[in-house]
């Protein structure tokens, strides 16, 4: 990571978020300001990543689609503010290894819950690896809520919209009664569970009851349970 590209992005990122969405962050403080931790948000557009790194206290590095790191230019700037690939539906053992790394040395990692991108801006079932790798570093999780990424800047669009755009991160989760329990999928749908769980709440909690399906949680426990 490049400090100086990296926080040159992220008040760049500020500034859309500030003029067309007129930006809201809340709860700010529940990140850890020093150790290894996950924030986790909801992701809905490709505006998240700079939204849940860029609101934060402090420098987050990001898992990103091996894909991006294909294309021209986009692939050399995402590599110097932080972020690092993952090839996605494998057990990619070189990014878990990358973010193990960086977690044990007191380092903060974006990892997007539901893996890919939300097609109707409501949430979608968690996947574990994120679960697993909490529990392998053993630090905590930051669910992470962002609301109207997707009306910000939708799928396929080239430019930003005027929207109402709140991220709100929620209190840290530890799971202690689970450590070492990397390989136990019921240790898994725990974690995956009560993140979500976490999410839901904040976007109940903050005027967007509409990004959470019926029926959500219980659909979340029985996918998982299966």
């Amino acid at each position: 990571m490049n400090p100086v590209a990296y926080n040159t992005g992220k008040w760049i990122s500020r500034f859309f978020a500030w003029f067309y969405g007129r930006l809201r962050i809340i709860g700010a403080e529940n990140i850890p300001r020093t150790g290894g931790v996950i924030i986790a948000p909801n992701h809905t557009s490709y505006f998240d990543p700079p939204l849940a790194g860029g609101c934060g206290p402090r420098s987050t590095f990001f898992m990103a689609k091996a894909e991006l790191f294909r294309i021209p230019v986009i692939g050399k700037l995402i590599g110097i503010v932080g972020a690092y690939p993952v090839k996605r539906g494998t057990a990619d053992r070189e990014a878990l290894r990358r973010t193990d790394e960086l977690l044990k040395g007191g380092k903060a990692v974006t990892i997007f819950i539901e893996g890919g991108t939300s097609d109707d801006g409501r949430l979608q079932e968690p996947e574990l690896g994120p679960a697993m790798i909490a529990l392998r570093a053993g630090v905590p999780i930051v669910p992470t809520a962002i609301i109207n990424a997707d009306k910000l800047l939708p799928k396929g669009s080239k430019f930003f919209h005027f929207t109402r755009l709140t991220v709100i991160y929620g209190a840290p989760v530890s799971f202690p009664h689970l450590a070492g329990k990397t390989t136990d999928r019921a240790a898994l749908r725990e974690v995956s569970t009560t993140v979500m769980r976490h999410i839901a709440d904040l976007m109940r909690a903050h005027g967007a009851p509409e990004r959470v399906p019926e029926g959500y949680l219980e659909a979340v426990e029985e996918a998982t349970n299966a």
